[in-house]
């Protein structure tokens, strides 16, 4: 066990709401730390990001102690020990040192205690077990900093143990190496992991598409991908190939483009071929609605990229419009197996940035005019006018148009008449 004063002074442990929550709680008795990932990602010179806290106090005198400061509790979680208190719009979760008395997955019997050395040890990995007191003295009694420091995610105690009572612990471990970690993952909890992948059948798929996604858009995203694939983790996840190569590209991709990083599309990077895996990764991850047509659109025939000239291009732009056909364009560019740099591929992912679709010009009203009645061959010879116009390169000239025009109602009249 060590206790040093590693974060003494700092802002947001000195003021704010994080002080007036430890203020609140370090009376009368009872102590509260602040516990985690922020400690964590204080150490590791990051934002200190969700605040959560830990106390010896009991759930109900954490509420009636908020009420008394008039500051307001929600009990997110109050049967396992957490309380939500809320100051300035700023949610800061607290809850109460536990210890398990029976483990069976996230249903683990907890007792309430006060012992900071069973709440350490109860956790996932070391330098997520640290806590830190309102004077910034770190405590740690599982070796996290030492670990911390070196980027090194290792479970703390027995990593089997561990993920036998939570077997999406095994995909937290490559998702926090993937953030936090760096060299290859720990050659322990790495086999821990392959040990226990049976267990991933149990998880809803919820709560795997929540981590996968974190883990997709992690700065380690690639080595900690591979380090799945070997090991047969990512397929069994996902139920079929993944493609640890365009995944890796398209990480490079959005370097070189300087764009954000999207989980979407690594995924679809990563796991997508053809719009049949998209399918069967939306149903095993339980994507949104949202993610599943994005994943289903970029493995839509993402290969004709290869063969297009801008004009192509611009035809594709303008039926997708400008996200899905930029997802699309990067797909194909992450699968192109070229070099990132490729100023071909440039120029395709940036259409949208230097060119804007025109509106189709033509209107149901145009055909009217030359005889067409309404019903569905109007709709038939709106659809044959725009093919035409976007073949022609959308031509706004008013001649243009109104050839487009007569050659569409003159093929639909002549279809009727035969």
């Amino acid at each position: 066990m060590s206790a040093e004063p590693i974060l003494a002074g700092a802002p947001w442990l000195t003021a704010g709401g994080t002080a007036r929550v430890l203020q609140l709680l370090n009376a009368n008795g009872e102590e509260a730390r602040v516990v985690g990932g922020t400690v964590r990602n204080a150490l590791l010179g990051l934002p200190p990001g969700d605040m959560d806290i830990a106390t010896t106090a009991l759930p109900d005198e954490v509420v009636r102690r908020a009420k008394a400061a008039h500051i307001k509790s929600v009990p997110t979680g109050i049967d396992h020990g957490t309380v939500t208190l809320v100051i300035d719009s700023q949610p800061y979760e607290v809850t109460t040192l536990r210890e398990d008395t029976e483990t069976f997955g996230r249903k683990a019997k907890v007792a309430f205690g006060r012992d900071w050395v069973k709440d350490a040890e109860r956790r996932d990995f070391t330098m997520n077990g640290l806590s830190v007191d309102a004077n910034g003295i770190v405590y740690d009694y599982v070796g996290g900093i030492a670990d911390a420091r070196a980027r090194r995610v290792r479970f703390i105690g027995n990593p089997d143990q561990r993920i036998a009572e939570d077997f999406l612990r095994i995909l937290r471990f490559f998702r926090i190496h993937a953030a936090f970690g760096a060299g290859d993952p720990d050659r322990d909890g790495y086999l821990a992991c392959i040990r226990g992948r049976a267990g991933l059948a149990t998880l809803s798929a919820e709560r795997v598409r929540m981590e996968m996604l974190k883990l997709l858009v992690a700065g380690g995203a690639s080595g900690a991908a591979l380090a799945m694939a070997e090991s047969g983790l990512l397929q069994t996840l996902t139920g079929g190939v993944v493609y640890t190569g365009p995944m890796s590209a398209m990480i490079a991709i959005e370097g070189e483009l300087g764009l954000p990083a999207s989980a979407t599309r690594r995924l679809a990077a990563l796991t997508v071929a053809v719009t049949e895996d998209a399918k069967r990764v939306a149903a095993r991850l339980r994507l949104s609605n949202a993610e599943a047509k994005a994943l289903d659109s970029m493995g839509h025939r993402w290969w004709r990229f290869a063969a297009k000239d801008e004009a192509n291009a611009r035809r594709l732009l303008y039926r997708l419009g400008a996200e899905r056909y930029h997802d699309r364009v990067l797909l194909g560019w992450a699968r192109a197996g070229g070099e990132v740099t490729s100023s071909r591929w440039r120029e395709l992912a940036e259409l949208p940035q230097r060119w804007t679709a025109p509106k189709f010009p033509l209107r149901a009203a145009d055909f009217i005019a030359r005889g067409m009645a309404e019903g569905p061959a109007l709709g038939h010879v709106l659809t044959l006018a725009e093919d035409a116009w976007l073949a022609a390169d959308f031509p706004l000239e008013e001649a243009a148009l109104a050839a487009i025009a007569d050659q569409a109602a003159a093929r639909v009249n002549r279809d009727q008449k035969t």
